[in-house]
Formats: structure tokens, sequence, C-alpha cells
């Protein structure tokens, strides 16, 4: 799937699906939050007991294609932020905000995970 999402077609349809994000609803991902400027879902392979995707719903591939003040970075925070409370992550031993970048990027869409254990 990795080596699909990687590919010319792949990345095509991953920004297609999340400009267009009641589709993930059709491919049985939990969708937690939903804003005009992002998506956060549960990450339908978790690696921690809690592990959240935040993902803009305009077509980023890395942290450095983000235009200084673009309305993601403060709705994505906000999403964080309400996650985190919810969760009670601050409180349950913490909790990580991660974006990898190059060759840790997996899927050439930016996204976060929100991971605890």
């Amino acid at each position: 799937m990795l080596r699909f999402a990687r590919g010319r077609f792949g990345r095509f349809f991953v920004r297609w699906v999340f400009a267009h994000s009641w589709i993930l609803r059709w491919l049985s991902v939990e969708v937690l939050r939903e804003t005009e400027h992002v998506v956060a879902m549960r990450h339908p392979r978790p690696s921690y007991g809690v592990h959240i995707l935040l993902v803009p719903k305009r077509p980023f591939a890395t942290l450095l294609d983000v235009p200084e003040g673009d309305p993601f970075t403060a709705d994505m925070l906000l999403v964080a932020q309400s996650l985190i409370q919810e969760l009670g992550l601050d409180k349950e031993g913490g909790y990580r905000l991660v974006s990898n970048g190059g060759d840790y990027q997996d899927v050439p869409h930016l996204h976060f995970h929100l991971i605890a254990s």
C-alpha cells in the first residue's frame, strides 16, 4: 500500500481523498474531528495505544510546503489540543505530536501523529 501511495497516481489519490474527506467513512476510518482545514482520525494500523493522524485537507507534501500564516496551522493545533484534553493525554503519561519528513515520511502528504502509550 505504501508503494502505491508513493507513486504518481497514489500521490494524486491520497490528496484527493483528504480533500474529499467524506470518502474516509467509506474506507472504515474512524474520523474523530473534522474542520474546514483538518481531518483527525484514528490510525488504521496503530503503532501505539493512542495513534491519531491529523491531516490537512490541502495538498501539502511536506511541512516546508505550508505557507506562513496558513489557517491549517492554527486549526491543526486547536484540534490536537482538544483531542489531548478529551482523551486525558496530558494527565496520563504524556503524548507526542510528530511529523516526519524526507526519508522518514512514508506517505507524500503532510500529516501529524498524535501518539501516547
